[in-house]
């Protein structure tokens, strides 16, 4: 069993890793959780929801986690039991903020007084904080791409700049569909009442939303900003274009008659002058005054 688990006055929190079908059975001999939530743990990806029951909760969520190798925020699911006096956690472990806020419970007792020990909304509430600067901190750093492509959006090397664009739309896009959901999740903690959360905690889960409808609101801001650039480069790569084409629709122009005439001169007939010694110079001169002309 990958099961942990960390108490601090009469109030524990769970956490688990990789949950297994053992792990999912000690749930079910130990807890009143319905047997279809269960299941949920086990798959593979849930829709985000909040399944509410008279002796708990049960939260679906999911968070972003950047790949570096394919340059794109993937989802990581969390889902999560929360009941009087207990809070479990299952999950993948590759939210950072969520193992590490677990490691420090386990660790250092201030840690455990400060999020386990004020009972298992304040927890949730600790876990969600937390995940909420590490998405802003994920769209800052889709901000400065995002500043770094627009430096660079007037140089030569638009392929790249076109790639870069690409790239950044699709991480906003994949952004937009984790955190969206999200919103509605948290919004359901903060405006209903449950007897196994402390009261009081609206005020928390209601800064919770406003971290996430910040989040949105920057994740709007650079959706527009990156559809502008996408525009301004097509825009770039359309007027080069144009200035290419004219290039060559003049080179094609003061070539057509010089290739006519060589044409001419160049078939297999009698052509008046074709006998005159100085013919060629003066067909070379000729083409210069058409070429000048």
């Amino acid at each position: 069993m990958s099961m942990s688990t960390v108490t601090e006055n009469k109030v524990s929190w769970i956490n688990i890793e990789h949950p297994s079908k053992e792990d999912i059975d000690h749930l079910r001999r130990y807890y009143p959780f319905h047997p279809l939530d269960l299941e949920d743990c086990l798959s593979s990806i849930e829709r985000p929801k909040v399944d509410e029951y008279d002796e708990y909760l049960f939260l679906v969520m999911h968070f972003p986690i950047y790949d570096p190798d394919e340059q794109i925020s993937r989802i990581t699911e969390v889902d999560v039991f929360i009941g009087s006096g207990y809070l479990i956690t299952l999950h993948d472990g590759e939210l950072k903020p969520l193992t590490r806020l677990f490691g420090e419970c386990q660790v250092d007792e201030r840690a455990r007084a400060r999020h386990v020990s004020r009972g298992a909304g304040q927890l949730l509430y600790g876990i969600l904080d937390r995940t909420v600067d590490y998405v802003m901190r994920i769209l800052t750093q889709v901000g400065s791409r995002i500043d770094l492509v627009e430096g660079q959006v007037f140089t030569q090397n638009m392929r790249h700049i076109v790639e870069e664009i690409s790239i950044i739309r699709r991480d906003v896009i994949a952004l937009r569909r984790i955190i969206k959901p999200q919103i509605g999740v948290v919004s359901n903690l903060e405006k209903k009442d449950r007897p196994f959360i402390r009261e009081g905690m609206e005020v928390y889960f209601g800064d919770i939303v406003d971290g996430y409808s910040r989040a949105w609101d920057e994740l709007e801001d650079h959706r527009e900003v990156i559809e502008s650039l996408s525009a301004t480069s097509d825009s770039i790569t359309s007027y080069r274009i144009n200035e290419t084409m004219r290039t060559l629709t003049v080179i094609s122009l003061v070539l057509l008659p010089l290739s006519l005439l060589a044409g001419i001169y160049g078939m297999n007939v009698r052509l008046p002058f074709d006998d005159h010694p100085y013919a060629f110079y003066g067909l070379a001169a000729l083409m210069v005054v058409m070429i000048v002309g």
